[in-house]
């Protein structure tokens, strides 16, 4: 894929980290993004939380994710599948550059990219109920390398387009469902990409709009144990 990039994608967890993967995170590195972050918009009413940030190698901020409605945790045969859930991905619009340092190159992030995100982070949630523990890491490095692939060609019969409100205007997104739950991807007017997945809540009525004010989803601070 010549203009996408893996640059600061977060791969999908293994058995065992779903905790690291859906503890909440500080605002501090969406405060350092020179670009917009996007989430639902007013209509969805349910609680939002942080998510990751990812970085180039140079420290920049390039992408980064906000969770609506239940934390999920990783989809396993011990666990009924009820949570309600939609994470949007928002990644920088950038063009092939230089590396702070001159020597190298990064390349270009597209719609494929955060389709890419979107497809490997609902896949950090899914554990298939028929699957022997021991198998999981071999299915998340061929799934992973299926999304990837699906991604690269967003113009194949793998993926519907869909029409949803970004900062109130009609925008067509690339659409895919699975037994997994539902990626969509698609770009902004404000310099962005979008991608999006979710589970048990339909991709259909949902909009996205800019995040006004970040910081206010700042998580509470852990309480502290009496000394």
């Amino acid at each position: 894929m010549e203009t996408t990039s893996r640059v600061g994608a977060q791969a999908p967890v293994t058995e065992g980290a779903g905790e690291a993967l859906t503890a909440r995170r500080t605002v501090d590195g969406y405060l350092l993004a020179p670009f917009p972050w996007y989430g639902l918009d007013e209509a969805f009413t349910g609680p939002r939380w942080l998510m990751q940030v990812g970085t180039t190698a140079e420290g920049s901020v390039e992408h980064g994710s906000i969770g609506h409605g239940d934390e999920p945790s990783v989809r396993s045969e011990l666990t009924e599948d009820t949570e309600r859930f939609a994470v949007v991905v928002t990644i920088a619009a950038n063009p092939v550059r230089r590396t702070a340092d001159g020597t190298g190159v990064l390349e270009a992030t597209s719609v494929a990219s955060s389709a890419w995100l979107a497809g490997v982070g609902l896949l950090s949630y899914t554990w298939p109920v028929q699957m022997d523990h021991t198998l999981r890491d071999d299915w998340l490095e061929q799934q992973t390398e299926t999304a990837w692939v699906l991604a690269d060609d967003l113009a194949s019969d793998d993926w519907a387009t869909l029409t949803l409100p970004v900062d109130g205007v009609p925008t067509p997104f690339h659409y895919r469902e699975s037994e997994y739950g539902w990626v969509l991807a698609g770009s902004t007017q404000a310099g962005v990409h979008l991608g999006a997945y979710g589970r048990g809540m339909s991709a259909y009525g949902l909009g996205f709009s800019a995040v006004k004010d970040i910081a206010a989803l700042e998580p509470d601070p852990e309480p502290q144990p009496d000394a």
